[in-house]
């Protein structure tokens, strides 16, 4: 069997891609100079499959360095010093770079070029992983396949099915923590009332172990 890939050797060579600048497979080249971030290292047990970076997180480097983190953290129940600490904590987006904006002001999606050239070594370079939390809906096709089949909504709906299933490791869906989802976190109170509190209880029991085994 070859050996797991070295993560911070990978995370090295991602921090040097420019493929979405110099070489682009898709579309016009990425509009600003590449600043991919990754987070993460063989050790850690749980994995934030996310979309791609904002402009706060390309201007400091930092993953989730904006309101939408303030908001992912406390679903999770973690302080910064856990959510960024990289022994336990992997964070792998859908499209290192911030893609750009389109023309109404939004965010781009991921750039295609990144997941199909680094997701699959890089996951491959995180043998303990326990747990990955799919954010969005790129995340969610990209991970589930034939599985995403009725949009982000529904396929969080059935977040129990999903996290029940046998594989290793377990997947969890959840929407964007962005403020834009603020109307779906009302019309879908569930999330919040019933699926956090179990993914909180997910994190707790991963990082007691986490402590036992140090």
């Amino acid at each position: 069997m070859d050996p797991c890939p070295d993560f911070d050797d990978l995370a090295r060579r991602l921090r040097a891609c420019r493929i979405c600048r110099d070489a682009p497979r898709y579309g016009r080249a990425l509009p600003h100079e590449p600043r991919p971030i990754v987070q993460g290292s063989a050790s850690a047990r749980l994995c934030i499959a996310s979309q791609a970076p904002g402009t706060r997180a390309h201007a400091s480097g930092i993953p989730f360095d904006d309101r939408s983190g303030a908001r992912l953290r406390e679903w999770l129940g973690l302080d910064k010093a856990d959510f960024y600490d990289e022994t336990k904590v992997a964070i792998v987006p859908m499209g290192a770079c911030f893609p750009g904006h389109d023309a109404t002001g939004g965010d781009l999606g991921p750039r295609r070029e990144c997941g199909e050239t680094w997701r699959q070594p890089l996951f491959q370079a995180l043998p303990r992983l326990e747990l990955v939390l799919l954010i969005g809906q790129y995340a969610q096709a990209w991970h589930l396949g034939d599985d995403f089949r009725d949009g982000l909504t529904e396929t969080v709906r059935r977040w129990r099915s999903i996290l029940a299933n046998p594989q290793k490791p377990r997947i969890l869906p959840l929407p964007h923590p962005s403020w834009r989802n603020n109307g779906w976190l009302k019309t879908n109170s569930w999330f919040e009332e019933e699926l956090l509190p179990v993914l909180r209880s997910e994190i707790r029991s991963m990082f007691k172990r986490d402590h036992s085994e140090a």
